[in-house]
């Protein structure tokens, strides 16, 4: 039974992490488990609406009940109506793509986006991405110890760009440079084109969520240094807010 539990969370994620349908074979070279037991469970899942079927059944993606969950998640998060106000009001400050995220070990998952006024940019609810290549990322990890980040992180680092950092020990050095400066700062790391400030929440010990602002990356420095310092003030009395209203 445990099995079959890690199982069926092992194909969930597997699936949710792919861009596309996967197959079944695709799905069996990505989880290693056994095409018969995989196949049942995946016609089990299929039944239950977690995950959805092409016409053919020959590839499976995310369904309609696995966005039901996530969405529960969200509602009873007693952070997230107040980190909807924040980003509202430092996006009406900067005008530029804010989120709200919280690390998840080596990952981050955005919780919340308030997009620029003057560009569409696709909404990042509900995306899990590798820490070390986003801002917010490299805010939450400057909070732990170089070993704790050792222990959380592979060794090479995941590259989404040809900036991102992959060698873990020019990685813990630019998480040095996080702490002295009070903010992370990206430039390309995760997506061509874009920089990225961050700050942590401080609410929580060690901070689990994090602020960010994303911006073309052409920016000059001292343009990036105004919004990083409006990211602090917002990001500050969030967490004032937060701590007031006893959250934790």
């Amino acid at each position: 039974m445990v099995k079959s539990a890690e199982r069926t969370v092992r194909i969930l994620e597997a699936l949710a992490a792919s861009p596309e349908r996967l197959t079944l074979s695709e799905l069996q070279k990505r989880t290693g488990f056994p095409r018969s037991s995989l196949h049942a469970l995946m016609r089990t899942l299929v039944e239950l609406k977690w995950i959805e079927a092409d016409t053919g059944s020959s590839a499976y993606g995310i369904g309609p009940h696995a966005l039901l969950t996530g969405t529960a998640y969200l509602d009873k998060d007693p952070a997230l109506p107040l980190a909807h106000d924040a980003l509202e009001d430092l996006r009406e400050e900067i005008g530029h793509t804010v989120h709200f995220a919280r690390r998840d070990d080596g990952h981050v998952l955005y919780l919340a986006t308030r997009e620029s006024r003057d560009r569409h940019a696709i909404s990042r609810v509900g995306r899990r991405l590798p820490a070390s290549v986003t801002a917010l990322g490299q805010a939450l990890l400057a909070q732990l110890t170089d070993d704790e980040v050792a222990a959380l992180l592979p060794d090479p680092l995941p590259a989404l760009t040809e900036q991102s950092i992959t060698d873990l020990t020019k990685f813990t050095d630019e998480l040095d440079q996080v702490r002295a400066r009070g903010y992370a700062l990206e430039r390309e790391q995760g997506t061509p084109g874009v920089a990225c400030v961050a700050v942590a929440v401080d609410y929580r010990i060690p901070a689990t969520d994090a602020i960010s602002c994303s911006m073309p990356a052409e920016l000059p420095q001292e343009e990036i240094e105004r919004i990083a310092e409006a990211v602090i003030r917002h990001t500050r009395k969030f967490a004032a807010t937060l701590r007031r209203e006893g959250i934790r």
